[in-house]
């Protein structure tokens, strides 16, 4: 087993590992760690506390679902590098439903219970705790510490340094990890596929949870994603932004990340 861990000068430090891969839950945030080769790359970010949502000065009544702005406590937790690519949703289902074929480009047209299926699949192949983030997760670790509409601040002519979208995708996807990376060491938070949170979907966070976990969950409700995709404008790809849509509903642009609870 190999862990990466990255510091502040750039500098990378890798160690091979023959130990338990229970050593990694223990580790510093930064850290990263596969549990198979085939796994998807996690790295570990810190525990912590966040402003959640749009502010009421700063946002128009289209973007009422963003409000109110909340405070959420997080514990930490392992959150994927990068978008779960075709080659390790295959590795694991067995069959790849995206339009455009290639081992590293992101997985697509994923309907949110197939989404659901891998990660069962993978906690079950790994013997590790894998789940789709909920969406103050998700949230909190595309914010990485920022307030502003975007991690790295207001201006999204500064997009295309962090993120695949209609102004510069030609209308596909594109292999992960190839745009700058947010504080937290995260890639492609913000564009190039659409990714799945736990949550239903609700008009409003009014009364939603402080503590991080999904807003409640019940058969019939409608799923939440984040971050826009490959063929959305700027707007769309805001940190707050919010898209809804049937757990059943396969959508051109849809994928993932996975979380892999830590003790």
């Amino acid at each position: 087993m190999k862990s990466t861990r990255t510091f502040g000068n750039g500098a990378i430090l890798s160690l091979l590992l023959f130990v338990n891969p229970t050593f990694v839950e223990a580790q510093e945030p930064g850290v990263t760690f596969k549990d198979c080769a085939e796994c998807p790359e996690m790295i570990v970010i810190p525990g912590g506390e966040f402003l959640m949502g749009t502010s009421e000065n700063t946002r128009e009544q289209a973007h009422a679902n963003e409000r109110p702005q909340r405070q959420v406590t997080l514990k930490p937790f392992a959150l994927g590098k990068f978008e779960v690519t075709q080659s390790q949703w295959e590795a694991v289902m067995g069959s790849n439903p995206s339009s455009n074929k290639e081992a590293i480009l992101p997985v697509e047209n994923v309907s949110w219970n197939a989404a659901k299926t891998f990660v069962e699949k993978l906690s079950g192949k790994t013997g590790r705790p894998y789940r789709l983030p909920t969406e103050a997760e998700w949230e909190y670790a595309v914010r990485a510490g920022s307030t502003t509409t975007y991690e790295f601040g207001e201006d999204h002519a500064q997009l295309s340094d962090h993120g695949w979208f209609d102004g510069n995708s030609n209308m596909a996807t594109h292999p992960v990890g190839e745009k700058s990376a947010n504080k937290f060491g995260l890639h492609d938070m913000y564009g190039n596929v659409w990714e799945w949170v736990q949550d239903c979907f609700h008009e409003s966070y009014a009364g939603a949870p402080v503590d991080g976990s999904a807003a409640s969950e019940y058969a019939a409700c409608e799923r939440v994603s984040r971050g826009g995709s490959w063929y959305d404008i700027p707007e769309v790809l805001r940190s707050a932004y919010r898209y809804k849509d049937g757990p059943d509903n396969i959508v051109s642009g849809m994928g993932l990340r996975v979380v892999r609870t830590l003790p």
